[in-house]
C-alpha cells in the first residue's frame, strides 16, 4: 500500500479545460467563427467532472436521474456512521475495532471507488456501538460507546498525526447500557451536542419485564434520557460539565443541526415491547406498528415526554404509556411534551439524519432531510420494517410535504422475514463536497456514493414516480392484519411462547440481530449446559458475553413469570429448532432450578 503522506488526489484534464486552452490561442486567430462552430458540436459531448454510477447502482433503487455507485465493496470492521473532508476523502467510524476503530479512504484515480482503505486510531474498544464521525472546524471528533474523541486534520493528508484528544467521558458507574451510542452534531457557536439514552426500554422497575410498573418520576431522566450540550473545543469534559439542553427522549442516534433555521432535529427510536410486556392490552399488530419513530425538532428545554408517553402515528397523538397506566388510548399527562413533526413507523430504527445544503441535487432537494432507517428488529409476528433512506422536503423550519423514499434495495429482500435475511443495512449518511451523498452499511461496511445526472430542471413528479411506488412493499407499507401476520397457524406450546416473548430479539430463524442480540442456533449456550441455560431465563443476563465468536453486551430480562411447563416448552422449542439438535428440558427441572434460585445454596 503507498504512503498516504505522498498521495495526491489525482486530476485529469476534462475537455472543459482543454476547450478553455484552445479559446487562448484560436482568439488571436483570424478564424474565429470555425472554431465556435466546432465547439459547439462536440460541446454536448463534454462530460461531466463527476464520476460514471455502476451499470446496476450498486443494488439500489433511486429516483430516475439519480446514479449510485459503490466506493468499497466492504470493510472488515463495518461502518456506522461516516464524514467526508472537503477534498473528497471519506472517514468511516469502524462498527468493531479491528486494526484500529476508524478507516480512512481515498480515490486517487477520479472513478469514485477507494483505493487506499487504512485503519486507524488507536483507543479502547468499550463495545459495537461506537458511532459519531463528524468533522467540525478542521477537526475530525469520533467516538465510542463511552468517549468522545478528535483528531486535528492537516489538509491533503488523509490519516491525521495530531495526537487524538479526549474530549467527553461518559463517567457513570453503571458503564455500558441498550442506549448508549454517543452521535455528534454542532452549532455555529462552538457547541456539541450528545446524547445520553436511557438505560431502560420504559423505566419500568424491572426493565422489560412483562406487566412491572414504571418508576415515578423516573429518576433516569437526571441524567439519562436527553441531549447535553458541552463545549466542542475543550478537553477532559465530563456529563457534569454539559448542560442538559432537552429532555424525555429515550434513545437518539440519528440528529443534525440545520443551519438555514439554527435549529437542532433528531429522530428518537420510540419504546419496545407493547406486545411482550402488556399482551392483555396490546396485539401483535399494535406492537408492530407502535409506538413510533418521532421526528423532532429539538430546543433548548425541550420535553418529548419519555417515559410517560408515546406517539401514537395512527391516532395522530401522545398517549399514556402502560408502564403508567394507559391503554393505547388515554392521553391524560402528555398535552404538554412535544409533538413530533412526522411520526414515521415503529421500530424502523432512524439512525441518521442529514440537512442537504449542495448544490448537485434538484433544488426540491435544498434544505431536506435525508434520514437513515437502520431497519427492525422487533416487529414480529410480522415481517420486519424500514431498511431504507427517505427523504423529508422542508420549508421554514417544518416538512413541506409528504415524506418520500429515496433510496432502497439496501435489504435485497422483501418481506424481511428475520433481521438476518438483510444483505445491508443503511447507517450513516454525509454529505461530499461536489453535494454527492454517501451511505455506509453496517452488515458489510459498503458505501455507496449518489449521484445526480439529470438537469436539475427537468426533475419532479414524474421522475419521483417508482419511488412513491416503493411505499407498497412489504418491508415499508403498512401491514395488514391477519394476511401478513407470520404467526398464522401458530396455535400453542414452545413455538408460540417462543413468538411472544423471544422472537422479537432472537428472530423467527433463531439467527439473532447482529451486534444487538445473540443467536440461538448452533451456539453451546442453547445446546450445552441445561442448568445454565435454565438459570438465565430465570433471571435474565446481563454482561459482555462472547456467541459464536460475536461480542454482546446487552441486557436480557427475566422470564420468571412464565410458568415452569412454559419455560420447559419454550427452551425445548429453541434445543431441537434452528438446526440444533439438544435434548429437551423437563417442568421438574426447572422447578428445580426455580426452588434452588428462592431459597438459595
Amino acid at each position: 500500500m503507498p504512503d498516504h503522506k505522498a498521495l495526491t488526489r489525482h486530476e485529469a484534464e476534462t475537455p472543459r479545460r482543454l476547450m478553455a486552452t484552445s479559446w487562448l490561442y484560436f482568439s488571436h486567430c483570424r478564424h474565429v467563427l470555425p472554431v465556435l462552430i466546432l465547439y459547439a458540436l462536440i460541446g454536448c459531448k463534454v462530460e461531466s467532472d463527476l464520476p460514471a454510477g455502476d451499470a446496476d447502482n450498486g443494488g439500489l433503487l433511486l429516483p430516475d436521474q439519480f446514479v449510485a455507485l459503490v466506493v468499497v465493496d466492504s470493510l472488515k470492521s463495518r461502518a456506522r456512521h461516516i464524514a467526508v473532508s472537503d477534498n473528497g476523502d471519506i472517514y468511516v467510524k469502524s462498527r468493531f475495532a479491528k486494526e484500529g476503530g476508524n478507516v480512512a479512504l481515498r480515490d486517487t484515480t477520479g472513478d469514485g471507488k477507494a483505493d487506499i482503505i487504512q485503519p486507524f486510531g488507536d483507543y479502547p474498544d468499550d463495545g459495537t456501538y461506537g458511532t459519531a464521525m463528524r468533522i467540525y472546524n478542521g477537526y475530525l471528533y469520533f467516538s465510542s460507546q463511552l468517549v468522545v474523541y478528535r483528531y486535528k486534520l492537516t489538509p491533503g493528508q488523509l490519516i491525521p498525526d495530531s495526537p487524538i484528544e479526549v474530549i467527553l467521558t461518559d463517567d457513570h458507574a453503571h458503564g455500558r447500557h441498550e442506549h448508549i451510542a454517543k452521535p455528534l452534531s454542532f452549532d455555529d457557536k462552538g457547541n456539541m451536542y450528545v446524547p445520553f439514552g436511557a438505560p431502560s426500554n420504559a423505566c419500568q422497575e424491572l426493565n422489560r419485564t412483562p406487566n412491572s410498573p414504571g418508576i415515578d418520576p423516573c429518576p433516569m431522566l437526571e441524567d439519562h434520557g436527553g441531549i447535553w450540550r458541552f463545549d466542542a473545543g475543550k478537553t477532559g469534559q465530563t456529563q457534569k460539565d454539559g448542560f442538559k439542553f432537552a429532555t424525555g427522549l429515550r434513545s437518539i442516534v440519528a440528529m443534525d443541526w440545520n443551519t438555514d433555521d439554527g435549529n437542532l432535529y433528531a429522530v428518537m427510536h420510540g419504546r419496545d415491547d407493547l406486545l411482550r410486556l402488556w399482551a392483555n392490552r396490546f396485539s401483535p399488530w399494535q406492537s408492530a406498528e407502535l409506538p413510533s419513530e418521532e421526528f423532532l425538532r429539538i430546543r433548548e428545554g425541550t420535553d418529548a415526554g419519555w417515559p410517560y408517553c408515546y406517539y401514537d402515528q395512527i391516532q395522530e397523538k401522545k398517549v399514556l404509556a402502560p408502564e403508567y397506566g394507559g391503554d393505547g388510548n388515554i392521553t391524560t399527562r402528555c398535552e404538554g411534551f412535544e409533538k413530533p413533526l412526522i411520526g414515521f413507523p415503529g421500530h424502523w430504527a432512524p439512525n441518521d439524519l442529514l440537512f442537504y445544503h449542495g448544490s448537485q441535487y434538484p433544488d426540491r432537494y435544498k434544505g431536506g432531510a435525508f434520514i437513515a432507517f437502520h431497519g427492525s428488529t422487533n416487529r414480529a409476528p410480522y415481517p420486519q420494517a424500514g431498511y431504507f433512506v427517505a427523504f423529508v422536503p422542508f420549508a421554514n423550519g417544518v416538512p413541506s410535504g409528504p415524506w418520500e423514499v429515496f433510496a432502497d434495495g439496501f435489504a435485497g429482500a422483501d418481506p424481511v422475514v428475520n433481521v438476518s435475511d438483510a444483505v445491508y443495512r443503511p447507517m450513516g449518511i454525509a454529505m461530499g463536497p461536489d453535494g454527492s451523498l454517501y451511505i455506509a452499511d453496517t452488515e458489510k461496511g459498503k458505501i455507496w456514493r449518489i449521484l445526480y445526472t439529470g438537469k436539475k430542471d427537468d426533475f419532479g413528479q414524474t421522475q419521483l414516480a417508482k419511488m412513491e411506488q416503493r411505499k407498497s412493499a412489504a418491508h415499508i407499507r403498512r401491514p395488514h392484519i391477519s394476511d401478513d401476520n407470520l404467526d398464522k397457524g401458530v396455535v400453542a406450546g414452545g413455538e408460540k411462547i417462543y413468538n411472544v416473548y423471544c422472537g422479537s430479539c432472537h428472530q423467527n430463524n433463531g439467527l439473532g440481530a447482529s451486534g444487538r442480540f445473540p443467536p440461538l442456533a448452533h451456539t453451546q449456550w442453547v445446546t450445552g449446559d441445561k442448568k445454565r441455560l435454565i438459570n438465565i431465563v430465570l433471571q435474565g443476563l446481563t454482561g459482555r458475553i462472547e456467541v459464536n465468536g460475536e461480542p454482546f453486551d446487552n441486557t436480557m430480562p427475566q422470564h420468571s413469570f412464565l410458568s415452569d411447563s412454559e419455560i420447559a416448552n419454550v427452551l425445548t422449542y429453541i434445543r431441537t429448532s434452528f438446526g440444533n439438535k439438544a435434548g429437551a428440558i423437563t417442568a421438574d427441572e426447572v422447578r428445580l432450578e426455580r426452588e434452588s434460585i428462592d431459597h438459595g445454596p
